[in-house]
């Protein structure tokens, strides 16, 4: 009896626990999950990935300088093509016709990216980096006034490669080419993540498809950007050990806007790096042209506050009324004259643009002085400082409802010498 009673204690206890099956697979599911994810998110933060970009100097750098040169002897042929070197990487500036003497005087340094020394002979790729306080003067300006530079802006290197998309998710070649480019020629102020640590979670190739204001507004204020690029290269290979075929694409802003593409081609897998390389420069030009049109003016959605929207809603609701009718206008007119405040700040409100000052800040008290000039002109609702460098030349995005124009004259009268851009200006005392 005792045996039977056992036996049915245990059957009772296996019958119960079969009727919760489904609870202890949820929670061991949910266990398995959670560590996978752990382990998954761990990856996308762990590894090295990073690449750290080159440290911009001061000084002026132009790489990739090709020359092939004969002489009687291997070091005539060697100093005459850093001569040759320097006469091109003057003239990839645009810089006035100089003598080699007043070259020699500018050029702080040659780097050796790669020589080969003949008896007679130099075969060499080469950079030179020219002294700024020196040769600013004559590759800084265009047409007499002085090149504005942009607002910091965010650089997201989209890479397709092997039917993958990726960005920081390995050590790619192009965030490779992006990390290894030398910008202080360019007026562009790029913004290079590294790549390691949470980079990789923030900046992904999927943001560039998001559309969502706040998001980016919180990953450019983790970067201190104003705005984003995003430069996106497709390798397509033809065969294994054949030709490679590259199609770049110059995107920007948040809503990822088509700005210029084009297509090169590397021989080989070997020649990949140095295509990218050549791409990389061409997109340059394509932002630096994009700059002096007026297109990578931040955009002023990524700092809409709630009394630019309320002031959105009613320029619509206006133009609404208007469109019902005349006895409708009327009555909006009347409406318009009974209460003539909101009226005007709509008015304000339809020009309220974003621009960039960029002003000279030898010390701190220079930073205080500038903003407090600014905001005190008519006109400005707002201004902060985007990008501070103490002993250079610091940047402020300006909230401005009104002309670019009047703003200059006003900091003109103030005592400041104004030199107007294209959706910037530069100011000095």
């Amino acid at each position: 009896m005792a045996s039977a009673i056992l036996s049915f204690s245990r059957f009772d206890r296996l019958a119960h626990f079969g009727r919760r099956p489904a609870t202890v697979v949820l929670c061991a599911l949910l266990l398995a999950l959670a560590v996978a994810g752990i382990s998954a998110l761990l990856a996308q933060i762990e590894g090295d990935r990073g690449i750290l970009p080159l440290a911009s100097s001061e000084d002026i750098q132009v790489n990739g300088i090709e020359v092939n040169v004969h002489a009687d002897s291997a070091e005539e042929a060697r100093k005459k093509g850093w001569q040759e070197a320097q006469r091109k990487a003057w003239a990839k500036l645009n810089g006035p016709k100089m003598a080699d003497s007043q070259l020699d005087s500018m050029v702080v340094a040659i780097v050796i990216e790669h020589e080969q020394i003949g008896p007679r002979r130099y075969i060499a790729k080469l950079g030179v980096i020219f002294d700024r306080a020196k040769a600013g003067q004559f590759v800084s300006t265009e047409g007499g006034a002085a090149r504005m530079r942009s607002a910091p802006l965010l650089v997201i290197p989209v890479l397709y490669s092997g039917g993958v998309r990726q960005v920081f998710e390995v050590r790619g070649p192009w965030q490779r080419a992006w990390a290894n480019f030398q910008s202080a020629a360019s007026p562009i102020q790029y913004v290079r993540p590294t790549g390691a640590g949470g980079d990789s979670l923030i900046v992904t190739a999927g943001q560039a498809g998001r559309r969502s204001r706040l998001w980016w507004r919180t990953v450019l204020d983790q970067f201190e950007a104003a705005d984003v690029l995003i430069p996106v290269a497709r390798l397509e290979r033809q065969w294994p050990g054949g030709p490679v075929r590259g199609t770049f694409t110059a995107r920007y802003g948040p809503d990822n806007r088509f700005l210029e593409s084009f297509t090169l081609t590397a021989n080989n897998e070997e020649g990949v790096p140095q295509m990218l390389n050549t791409a990389l420069v061409r997109m340059d030009l394509i932002y630096r042209d994009a700059l002096a049109r007026g297109l990578l003016t931040p955009d002023p959605s990524l700092m809409a506050s709630e009394w630019q929207i309320d002031a959105a809603l009613a320029e619509l609701a206006a133009k609404l009324r208007a469109a019902e009718g005349p006895k409708e206008a009327a009555k909006s007119s009347d409406a318009t004259d009974a209460q003539p405040a909101p009226q005007a700040s709509a008015t304000a409100a339809a020009t309220v643009s974003t621009i960039a000052v960029q002003f000279a800040t030898p010390d701190a008290a220079a930073v205080d002085a500038a903003l407090g000039a600014v905001r005190g002109a008519p006109g400005v609702r707002g201004a902060a400082t985007s990008s501070i460098a103490i002993g250079g030349t610091s940047v402020m995005r300006v909230t401005l409802a009104g002309d670019i124009e009047a703003l200059a004259s006003a900091l003109r009268a103030q005592g400041w010498q104004v030199t107007v851009g294209s959706g910037a200006l530069r100011i000095s005392r």
